[in-house]
């Protein structure tokens, strides 16, 4: 049994940045993906085993992921956050570099992310 633990969320103005942090069980793709209220979960970032990432255009350059396997910890670095960033966010894990949810098969609880204007 794969299992994610999220950590890093909170609130943050406008401008601001936040890193969160995912431990996981095993070596595996590790995606970001987020929910906005009333909103459908979006890809946000994600990064291979062997150090391949991808993001979705709107955090591009704004956002970075990067993983520590020797911890089992992937990490999502959000700078110059905006209030649309505020959203809960999941780590998954997947088999191959995706953006889309059904090719992840594991998921954290979230953390929730909050940017006031």
């Amino acid at each position: 049994q794969v299992q994610l633990v999220e950590s890093g969320g909170g609130v943050v103005q406008a401008g601001g940045s936040l890193r969160l942090s995912c431990t996981f069980s095993s070596s595996y793709v590790m995606g970001w993906f987020r929910q906005a209220p009333g909103k459908e979960r979006e890809f946000v970032a994600a990064s291979g085993i062997s150090g391949g990432t991808s993001y979705a255009d709107s955090v591009k350059g704004r956002f970075s992921i990067s993983r520590d396997n020797a911890k089992n910890t992937v990490y999502l670095q959000m700078n110059s956050l905006k209030p649309e960033d505020t959203a809960v966010y999941y780590c998954a894990v997947g088999s191959f570099l995706s953006r889309r949810k059904a090719d992840y098969a594991y998921w954290g609880q979230g953390t929730q992310v909050t940017v006031s204007s």
